[in-house]
């Protein structure tokens, strides 16, 4: 009976989802992932980010890309670039699972040297995070200033140092793939991020620094690309 009524409950969403990923969030619930979606957080293009409940009473975050609205073109010129992903060929769908794959294999990288959302589940095109917040998720750099923005910036570059020696860029750093978390850098939004051992690293790594000393210097805080390239090694 509880199967049948968590069916229901998925009914409401039937003209958001496709049937694929319907059924997979369905799969998802009945391993006990969470009980279902609370609400919208962020909506784009390519990806739905929902705030889902669990039966601990604590939320988790899901993050599902839309198999027909992806550019898997984009994400296919990614990730042949990725060592790990060279000899993935151009199908649709193997594309954008192996991208979902991809975040989920960073996030777990990168979890061990610097704060991030910690990966609970992945299935084909639907990712589970950890939510970062207690009653709602923390709030995007862009949106929430840090109170000391030069300390704040140390600790991103920090970060980012920590983990280019853990031989991982992350590829599209910038005040939106930044949380504020008590006063603190979380990094999201791993699905562009590749290895050192990788081709174009160097590249990525220059724009993510490029990107976070612009939105500083919105923030009156002046620095060098260069010495924080420098610096980071």
């Amino acid at each position: 009976m509880a199967r049948k009524k968590s069916k229901e409950q998925w009914k409401v969403y039937k003209n958001v989802f496709d049937e694929f990923t319907l059924r997979t969030l369905f799969r998802l619930e009945s391993q006990g992932h969470f009980t279902g979606l609370a609400s919208a957080y962020r909506l784009g293009k390519e990806a739905n980010v929902f705030i889902a409940e669990r039966k601990d009473g604590t939320d988790v975050i899901v993050k599902i890309y839309r198999v027909e609205n992806c550019n898997f073109n984009k994400m296919y010129s990614y990730l042949v670039q990725d060592e790990r992903y060279e000899s993935l060929k151009g199908q649709r769908r193997k594309i954008i699972f192996s991208w979902v794959q991809r975040e989920y294999r960073n996030l777990l990288k990168a979890r061990e040297v610097i704060r991030v959302p910690a990966p609970i589940a992945i299935k084909d095109n639907v990712l589970v995070l950890e939510m970062i917040g207690r009653d709602e998720p923390a709030q995007e750099l862009k949106d929430q200033p840090p109170k000391d923005p030069e300390e704040f910036l140390n600790l991103v570059i920090a970060m980012a140092k920590r983990l280019k020696k853990h031989g991982l860029v992350h590829g599209d750093l910038s005040a939106f793939n930044i949380l504020n978390h008590d006063e603190e850098p979380v990094f999201i939004d791993f699905s562009q991020a590749t290895t050192t051992k990788s081709q174009g690293w160097e590249e990525l790594l220059r724009r993510d620094v490029e990107n976070v000393v612009k939105h500083f210097r919105k923030l009156g805080v002046e620095r060098d690309v260069d010495e924080i390239m420098a610096a980071i090694g």
